[in-house]
């Protein structure tokens, strides 16, 4: 009977075998499919979970951004958003112009606008300009380390097309020659119409060498002269890295209070141009006609430095400046940041504007440790000189050169910011009477700003002269672009003229 029993045991647990491990080959397909499911979903969950997790940091940074980045009003001419691009003009291009800049950066950017309008009124194609690398500053930067080349080309492609270079089957290898030729300064629209477009159905490339002020300043129609302040206003845009160490520039000095951008041409440059030597020792005279006679073009006959400082046609000295700074009643507290490259002279010729003006500031106080990536490019160094100027609550040059004029044109463009127009010649009649003792500061002070009641910025109509030298530069009051229609009658009227100043 056990025997038997046994048997039966033996048996029963046979045939269970199968069905056990039936059960558990299911339990484990169901636990593998469950695994399957589980982490599909839980990847899925993860993607969703990183998609939404991305998009809400952004938006934090983005806000962030905006609350603690965001420029000041008096910024914004540099930081808004470029509208949508205008769509290319069709037309039948007559030919290339090639152009090469010559001067600084103010003298560069205003040349670029007039090229862009010839381009226009000819119906050329323009090359991106060249910008000038042998003058004084030596300055190796191409247009695109110094604006936004892109911006540029779209942002006008409704007036004129831009090209970065003159396509290859332009070249002499293919029969074509490029005329090489400097237009004469100060020509109208017939000059370019009759005499320099003819020449490109010769030459389907021409090459301007040299493009200051060769448009003339008045007599040209409404259109050009709004291109003019278009190119100048709107197209002409820094590169980021500028841009973006400018408005910090801009911000950390608003941050401490309102100021005074002092553009102070008191530069080892200008004084060797000009022949300016008053303050300067018998040393420094030498060094500086040394220099003058060392650029061909810069020689002049044997400048008399008095004579050209009592005709206005020296710049401002730093003890000069003071003087004229207290006498405008600027607080002693106000800060004064100086728009300029190295003054002639260091410390020692500022001592005496310090003194009087403690809150002294330039670039390399500030971003010092961001200077890196211009140095050696004066022109590079000179933008973020121009968007401070641009922002300053008021702007002073001490010299009426390129960078003034284009600073002074701009803040007129934004709502006529004060801008400080030194009368030269007669500030150094004051200046020697004060300094001679034979006027009071007192009275000196309120001549100073008799002087200057009408020269701050205001509203006042272009001068027009036969002598284009002599007359009201376009690009320190394009009074076309500053108001419209019956306003300009209001704005610019008989009394805001500028013979009155």
């Amino acid at each position: 009977m056990e025997v038997r029993s046994e048997g039966i045991q033996v048996r029963c647990d046979k045939l269970q075998a199968p069905g056990i491990a039936r059960t558990r080959l299911r339990v484990w397909f169901i636990r593998v499919c469950s695994s399957i499911v589980i982490w599909t979903c839980l990847i899925q969950l993860l993607t969703v979970t990183e998609l939404w997790r991305s998009n809400f940091i952004s938006g934090i940074t983005s806000r962030i951004y905006h609350t603690t980045e965001r420029p000041l009003l008096v910024e914004d001419t540099f930081a808004q958003p470029p509208p949508p691009y205008p769509p290319p003009r069709n037309y039948t291009s007559n030919g290339f112009l090639r152009v090469s800049c010559n001067g600084g950066l103010n003298q560069m950017r205003a040349a670029i606008c007039d090229m862009v309008t010839i381009a226009r009124l000819l119906n050329l194609t323009l090359v991106v300009p060249e910008l000038d690398k042998k003058s004084f500053w030596a300055d190796p930067s191409n247009f695109e380390d110094i604006f936004d080349v892109k911006h540029f080309i779209n942002s006008l492609r409704d007036e004129v097309r831009i090209v970065k270079r003159v396509p290859k089957k332009f070249n002499t290898k293919n029969g074509y020659s490029t005329l090489e030729m400097a237009p004469i300064s100060w020509s109208n629209e017939k000059y370019y119409l009759e005499q320099i477009l003819p020449l490109f159905s010769k030459h389907k490339v021409v090459h301007f060498n040299k493009t200051d002020a060769r448009l003339a300043n008045n007599g040209l129609p409404l259109d050009l002269q709004k291109l003019r302040c278009r190119v100048n206003f709107q197209a002409l845009q820094f590169t980021p890295e500028i841009e973006t160490l400018g408005r910090k520039l801009i911000k950390i000095i608003h941050e401490k209070g309102p100021f005074v951008a002092l553009h102070l041409r008191y530069e080892m440059d200008m004084l060797a141009f000009s022949g300016c030597t008053h303050g300067c020792s018998s040393e420094e005279a030498k060094e500086l006609k040394r220099m003058r006679y060392a650029f061909p073009w810069w020689r002049e006959k044997e400048i008399v430095s008095e004579e050209r400082r009592s005709q206005g046609q020296c710049p401002l000295t730093p003890e000069e400046t003071a003087l004229i700074l207290q006498a405008l009643g600027f607080d002693r507290d106000m800060q004064i940041y100086i728009a300029a490259g190295e003054i002639y002279g260091g410390e020692r010729r500022l001592a005496q504007l310090r003194a009087a003006f403690p809150r002294i500031l330039k670039k390399e106080m500030l971003v010092h440790d961001e200077l890196w990536q211009f140095q050696n490019h004066s022109s590079q160094m000179a933008a973020l000189d121009f968007m401070v100027s641009i922002a300053s609550n008021t702007f002073i040059p001490t010299y009426d050169g390129n960078m003034a004029k284009l600073v002074e044109g701009h803040r007129r463009y934004l709502g006529f910011e004060k801008s400080v127009l030194l009368d030269r010649k007669k500030l150094v009649e004051l200046l020697d009477m004060h300094q001679n003792g034979t006027l009071p500061f007192n009275e000196f002070a309120d001549a100073v700003r008799q002087v200057h009641e009408n020269r701050m910025g205001q509203p006042f109509r272009r001068r027009m002269s036969d002598k284009p030298k002599e007359e009201d530069y376009f690009y320190a009051n394009p009074q076309e672009c500053l108001c419209e229609g019956t306003k300009c009658d209001d704005l610019l009227g008989p009394r805001n003229s500028s013979l009155v100043l």
